[in-house]
């Protein structure tokens, strides 16, 4: 974009934020309101998942996913199979193979009558991700998107400078991830939809969790989606410009060089499986009882006290609390404050076992996050709580959600939420264990009352949680008399070794966090 274009863009948005309102830029288009499939025993879907159901009175049926290859196939597999129906809520919906394969996917539905609703959030959007935008131009599919940014363009600085200027209202984001087909099946949990958090591209893996969901509680899923489709944040893709959006019907579908961690995709979407699988009973639901956990979608107000409605954090605290052995914490990101401090204090007390596994220095996605993480491990370690950082080279895969092969690449990244409270319930979903989570995202997940499905959970936290596949974080004192200090135990070629430097992928990155955990932003991370 030339110089004298991005100054006139520039003045603009400086008058056009002038005087913001709390309301994002679109709400006064005309928009329908629309509600999930009344009737989902009219499908074939419908109808075989309320005969599984009948089997199990008053419990829904859940299937973690914890590959993630098997998290592209299910969405793809879902969608190709929907008669009525498809609701998708995704923070972050890449325009690369996958993403643009599912877009795909959800035009065919729309060709043969399906209504397909897609909502987006706008903070992480990319060049490239406004081809997703451009299905809202076909027949039966219709695009929101979620507290928009004016700027509708890719200048990072712009985009930036907007973010600036209109602060208060575009911090807050949903955070999100649920995909409900036909209102009778469901997929939630913590995947965006991209490449990377399918751990299909060999440059980035983000591990992630979803959980295959059928029963009775489909239908409170839906009526969270609702609540957020229809929101005063949700603004039609057609209210806002987009220059972009006819070239990208016109981009390729197809799974291109992602072929080479030795899985022959193509061959795996047309097998059906695993969705078929898990309909037929050869992948075995678990039949418990559960509750979906939700933000409201104008959570800042619910926060501040302006409004009443639901915040998702506090039950999942109050889980925590009330555990008595072992609590259990996956998470990507890991910002406690003061009032987390008091509580995994009092666990520590009671002598219940605390541990946690978050990423490392080296494997993580973002420094920022890390500067807020890194300045309270000596005090958790001071408490009892043990903490595990994940590599970014694993020496074995058994849990991490992909192949060897494309593990050996070396750049492995946490991303699941994962809360095991002593082994007998677990909650899974969008929520990191952070600040934007409890105060400024919008955050969704299901706390499920299943000891199988929780020890299933702990035996995958057990394998990532060995030293071939996580750094062990101690306090050691370097001599006698010195204070102690962080170091971190892993083993390497079958033996045990430690370092005294934090492992990072750059050296200057250790300086980075350094700095960066000076700013006054714990809020923000």
């Amino acid at each position: 974009m030339p110089l004298a274009i991005r100054i006139v863009l520039l003045v603009m948005l400086i008058v056009l934020m002038t005087g913001c309102s709390h309301l994002p830029p679109g709400a006064a288009y005309r928009k329908e309101s629309s509600t999930a499939l009344a009737e989902p025993l009219l499908t074939q879907l419908g109808a075989h998942v309320a005969e599984m159901a009948d089997a199990h009175p008053g419990l829904s049926g859940f299937r973690i996913v914890p590959v993630g290859v098997d998290g592209f196939l299910n969405r793809a597999q879902i969608i190709d199979k929907a008669e009525k129906t498809l609701d998708l809520q995704y923070y972050i919906f890449r325009s690369d193979e996958t993403g643009r394969l599912l877009s795909a996917a959800l035009a065919r539905a729309a060709e043969r009558g399906v209504r397909v609703r897609l909502l987006l959030d706008d903070g992480e959007t990319e060049s490239g991700d406004e081809r997703v935008m451009a299905l809202n131009g076909l027949p039966g599919i219709e695009v929101r998107v979620f507290n928009p940014f004016l700027y509708r363009g890719h200048s990072t600085a712009l985009r930036m400078t907007e973010f600036i200027l209109d602060h208060a209202r575009l911090d807050h984001r949903m955070h999100n991830k649920l995909l409900v087909v036909d209102n009778a099946a469901a997929m939630i949990g913590g995947r965006n939809v991209g490449n990377q958090y399918f751990q299909m591209d060999p440059d980035s893996q983000f591990a992630d969790d979803d959980v295959f969901v059928a029963g009775p509680i489909v239908q409170r899923l839906s009526t969270i989606f609702d609540e957020f489709w229809n929101s005063a944040l949700a603004i039609p893709a057609a209210a806002l410009a987009d220059e972009h959006g006819s070239a990208a019907r016109q981009a390729p579908h197809d799974l291109g060089d992602l072929k080479n961690d030795g899985v022959d995709y193509g061959l795996a979407l047309a097998s059906g499986e695993p969705y078929a699988g898990m309909l037929s009973g050869r992948l075995p639901l678990e039949w418990a009882r559960a509750e979906v956990l939700s933000d409201s979608p104008g959570k800042q107000e619910v926060v501040s006290g302006a409004a009443a409605g639901r915040l998702l954090m506090p039950a999942v605290i109050d889980a925590a609390r009330a555990v008595q052995s072992e609590l259990l914490v996956v998470t990507p990101y890991f910002v406690p404050t003061a009032d987390e401090m008091h509580l995994f204090s009092e666990l520590r007390e009671r002598h219940v076992r605390v541990r946690v596994l978050t990423n490392s220095l080296e494997s993580s996605a973002t420094l920022l996050a890390h500067s807020g993480y890194a300045p309270w491990r000596s005090a958790l370690l001071g408490l009892g709580v043990e903490i595990n950082e994940v590599r970014s080279l694993l020496s074995y895969s058994r849990g991490s959600g992909q192949t060897s092969l494309i593990s050996g690449y070396g750049t492995y990244a946490l991303h699941a939420k994962l809360y095991v409270f002593d082994r007998q319930q677990l909650f899974i979903g969008s929520m990191n264990f952070d600040q934007r989570s409890k105060h400024l995202n919008t955050e969704v997940g299901l706390m499920i009352h299943s000891p199988i499905l929780a020890r299933q959970t702990a035996e995958r936290f057990e394998a990532m949680t060995e030293p071939q596949n996580s750094y062990v974080l101690a306090l050691r004192a370097p001599h006698s008399g010195a204070a102690p200090t962080l170091v971190w135990q892993t083993r390497e070629a079958g033996r045990m070794v430690e370092y005294w430097d934090e492992p990072a992928r750059h050296p200057w990155h250790r300086l980075a966090v350094r700095v960066l955990s000076w700013l006054p932003i714990g809020s923000e991370l």
